[in-house]
């Protein structure tokens, strides 16, 4: 096993009520997890912290790439990507969107161009990336997201809620590239979702988070009668 992320007893409280209550995991290099739990269980707290975008109160946080042990929150930041529910969008075309977390890291201009169409073509708006990037509907502005999230090559890709509020057509292109994704081993997946479906069709391995704990036993999602 291949660990790229480690948790451990990751403790999270708002006006001291607790949201996380020493949650520990190990993540494998392979596959897709989805997070389940009902609302206000810390779903989004929990991705947020993975993230390095909010700290937890106690617990430690580890990640891995190839053998070394990455130590720098810089390192990290340029390795994780989250998308959340709703996308921000810059007032620019659909590319200079996709290419702005490549350009505040000084990739090289022809190198941008190349991973912006590859990225582009794999999401499906390819014949979108000249337009105004504010005139998406809500299902292609997601893809846009995951796009933006995906074009820097992350080893860990978040996704919080991502079909969430879009309709079938766009849920199902999200699904199918999140298929791709695993398919093509471009990242380990940690994902929330409220529909039981979608944690069957697209995830390997289920989480649960219940009373502010992280159920560690967990098995296929396809194993799983899913509730809640």
């Amino acid at each position: 096993m291949s660990i790229v992320l480690k948790l451990e007893n990751l403790t999270k409280a708002y006006g001291g009520k607790p949201v996380l209550t020493h949650c520990s995991f190990s993540f494998d290099k392979k596959g897709i997890y989805v997070l389940r739990g009902s609302n206000g269980a810390g779903k989004s707290t929990l991705l947020r912290i993975c993230a390095l975008l909010e700290m937890p109160d106690k617990g430690k946080i580890s990640f891995y790439s190839a053998n070394d042990r990455l130590a720098r929150n810089i390192d990290l930041q340029r390795q994780i990507s989250l998308v959340l529910p709703k996308v921000g969008v810059f007032n620019r075309s659909v590319a200079a969107n996709v290419a702005y977390p490549l350009k505040i890291r000084h990739i090289a201009q022809r190198e941008v161009s190349r991973r912006v169409e590859q990225i582009l073509e794999l999401v499906g708006l390819s014949h979108k990336k000249n337009q105004q990037a504010l005139t998406l509907s809500s299902g292609e502005t997601q893809r846009m997201g995951m796009a933006r999230a995906l074009v820097i090559e992350p080893e860990i890709l978040f996704l919080d809620e991502p079909t969430a509020s879009i309709d079938d057509e766009n849920t199902l292109i999200i699904e199918n590239l999140l298929k791709t994704l695993k398919q093509n081993g471009r990242a380990t997946i940690i994902m929330t979702t409220h529909d039981p479906g979608q944690a069957n069709r697209v995830g390997d391995y289920l989480l649960w988070l219940k009373n502010g704990q992280l159920m560690t036993d967990f098995r296929k999602c396809e194993e799983v009668n899913m509730y809640g």
